[in-house]
């Protein structure tokens, strides 16, 4: 058997490893808890102020573990940091289960963020874009659609769980999930050589220190943090908007969960978006997308087919603008620094995403209603898309890459 035979079929088991580990992960450690969260308040007693700011805690401490994971990352690729960021995981799992008190139990969601640091999309991407090179967009496409799959496997997974052992038993038996199906393929699966160059279809090894002083980083990271936070503000906050315009609870999710089974399908979409677009011209394309759906979630108040049509558009964009982030570095600026660029790019992001939700509501009295945020969050999008139009302006268009 050849050489590239091995490394192809090598490199299949890192994607069916990456999709299984990705789905599990997210469902563990990001999807579990707003299940949880009516029955951790009503067994102890306490706000859920308490709880969400726990959960945010990690959101942050993640964010700001990015950069130093991305550098561990590149120097010893994706094996160690994350098989050790499972075993972290499990750890921190039951590090909440077992929380005695609001404080233990906020104390236990920061290695909870350095987990998710360490196991979630980013190193997930910067493993399969350094080993897929040109031919990454399938795969990346791949894992994305196992990650966007969690919230539909794991919230009944959960609440069934939770229903039948309580919330502390549910977190225990979902430990060991994490356990059985995260940790081992890590350290089986996540074997391919590292390489230590990129492919020569690839632009040259940058300069850190040069490229996020640069007006095409800057412009990236300032875009893609407005746009997490509108993003973010907007799911959120969609459901309560929906019920204050009369709407019942049950059609409010189902309007949510729609929005989210979407973002598989637009994820399906990406690989011939970029055959068929310049970089600039997708990116500055999705973000007015964004911008588009959001306002129009807002401005529609019925009949109820016509919102859950918008919210399954708003999420296929937003499945999409999940692919345009996981590439926009290796489209600009090649792979071999990706995971550390990658870091630094959705740190901001991250940290954004995370006071998403306190600071929507914040908004809701400060603007008089929910129709109102929804515009001002689709005047962020509109901003977005105008420094990302600005920032790439004089790029030169890349180099198409091959989808295989």
């Amino acid at each position: 058997m050849s050489g590239r035979l091995v490394l192809r079929r090598r490199l299949r088991g890192v994607v069916g490893a990456l999709c299984l580990t990705e789905l599990t992960s997210w469902g563990v450690l990001f999807y579990a808890l707003p299940v949880l969260l009516p029955a951790i308040v009503a067994d102890t007693g306490w706000s859920a102020a308490t709880v969400t700011g726990a959960f945010s805690l990690g959101q942050i401490v993640a964010a700001l573990g990015a950069v130093p994971v991305g550098r561990l990352l590149d120097r010893h690729g994706p094996r160690p940091v994350m098989s050790i960021g499972s075993v972290l995981a499990v750890l921190a799992v039951l590090g909440i289960a077992w929380a005695p008190d609001p404080v233990w139990f906020t104390l236990a969601w920061v290695p909870a963020g350095l987990a998710m640091a360490a196991v979630l999309y980013e190193p997930a991407f910067a493993a399969v874009t350094r080993w897929h090179g040109p031919d990454r967009v399938r795969a990346l496409t791949a894992i994305t659609l196992a990650g966007g799959l969690a919230s539909t496997v794991f919230a009944p997974v959960t609440a069934l769980l939770a229903e039948a052992y309580g919330w502390r038993g549910a977190l225990l038996v979902l430990a060991a999930l994490l356990a059985v199906l995260t940790i081992p393929p890590h350290v089986l699966l996540l074997r391919p050589q590292w390489p230590s160059t990129v492919d020569s279809v690839d632009q040259p090894v940058p300069e850190v220190g040069v490229v996020v002083r640069g007006r095409r980083f800057l412009g990236l990271m300032v875009a893609s943090t407005l746009a997490a936070f509108a993003v973010s503000v907007s799911v959120v906050h969609l459901p309560p908007m929906l019920v204050d315009r009369g709407f019942p609870v049950t059609l409010a999710a189902i309007v949510l969960g729609v929005g989210g089974a979407a973002q598989v399908l637009g994820r399906l979409g990406y690989g011939p978006l970029v055959r068929a677009s310049s970089l600039r011209g997708r990116t500055v394309g999705i973000f007015l997308a964004l911008a588009v759906t959001v306002g129009l979630l807002g401005a529609v108040t019925g009949p109820a087919s016509l919102v859950v049509l918008m919210s399954v558009l708003a999420g296929a964009v937003r499945g999409v603008f999940t692919l345009l982030r996981a590439t926009a570095v290796s489209d600009r600026w090649g792979t071999a620094r990706y995971a550390v660029l990658s870091g630094m790019l959705a740190a901001p992001a991250a940290i954004a995403g995370a006071l998403a939700p306190w600071a929507g509501s914040v908004l809701v009295l400060v603007l008089g209603g929910y129709p109102a945020l929804f515009l001002l969050l689709s005047g962020v999008l509109l901003a977005a898309a105008g420094v990302a139009w600005w920032s790439d302006r004089s790029a030169h268009r890349p180099r198409s890459h091959r989808l295989t």
